[in-house]
């Protein structure tokens, strides 16, 4: 699996559309900290969906980005959620 998600990278990269991307660490280490500061560590209220990593890519269209989105798929073996970064309109 490591092997097809690293071609997939190299693919984008070589495409000119790869931003960043990276695993994360288990769910079970992560701490979650709220509006008033308060930080409880431990996972966040159990959910069916797992956050393993995320990839960023710049392409011109959703259609694009869902092209890429089926790319990752078939390499992690796992389905995608496809989501628009907004940038800051202030800058």
């Amino acid at each position: 699996m490591a092997e097809a998600a690293h071609a997939v990278v190299k693919e984008a990269k070589d495409a000119g559309v790869w931003v960043f991307g990276g695993g994360l660490k288990d769910h079970e280490e992560a701490s979650v900290v709220a509006t008033d500061g308060t930080v409880t560590d431990g996972p966040y209220p159990e959910g069916k969906e797992y956050l393993g990593g995320f990839a960023v890519v710049d392409v011109p269209s959703r259609e694009k980005a869902l092209e890429w989105a089926a790319k990752i798929a078939v390499a992690c073996r796992c389905a995608q959620k496809v989501r628009e970064f907004l940038p800051d309109p202030t800058v």
